[in-house]
């Protein structure tokens, strides 16, 4: 049995999970600073103890509804291939250790605007946990950025 562990969230009805490994910490976020001339997926700037970190708006790259919680998002930052961003997230939940033969792929009824984003799923005994890919928020992130920049060049 190989295992994996997965950190669970919740992002409205959503119960979604990111490897383990790839998260550094979780904060409670008490400031963002937009940014002009980006996506609204990316929700703006968070100082983590004087390291300047991108904020992610998952329900933006999610297609999602606004948030109608008076709460602050958390901040799930995660560590990828040397750069560190926030993701917000509702609420957390716990780190699963899961069996590796449970991983399916994502099955075909979730939207096609979540599945772009996770490497599959696990069905548990009362929930499906979508997996969040990381690099694929990330890259899907970066890619929405360039063209608002190329866009503002040629304005």
């Amino acid at each position: 049995m190989t295992a994996r562990q997965l950190c669970t969230f919740y992002l409205d009805d959503l119960f979604m999970g990111v490897d383990v490994s790839h998260v550094q910490e979780v904060v409670q976020t008490d400031h963002v600073t937009r940014v002009p001339l980006t996506d609204s997926t990316v929700a703006g700037i968070i100082n983590l103890r004087g390291q300047i970190v991108a904020a992610v708006n998952l329900r933006e790259c999610l297609q999602r509804a606004a948030s109608t919680s008076t709460r602050l998002p958390l901040s799930l930052v995660v560590c990828l291939k040397g750069a560190t961003v926030s993701l917000f997230v509702d609420r957390m939940g716990d780190v699963l250790d899961l069996d590796e033969s449970g991983f399916l792929p994502t099955p075909e009824i979730v939207d096609r605007k979540v599945a772009r984003l996770l490497n599959g799923a696990y069905k548990l005994p009362q929930d499906l946990l979508l997996v969040l890919d990381t690099e694929r928020v990330l890259t899907h992130v970066k890619n929405l950025h360039s063209g608002v920049r190329g866009q503002a060049k040629s304005q």
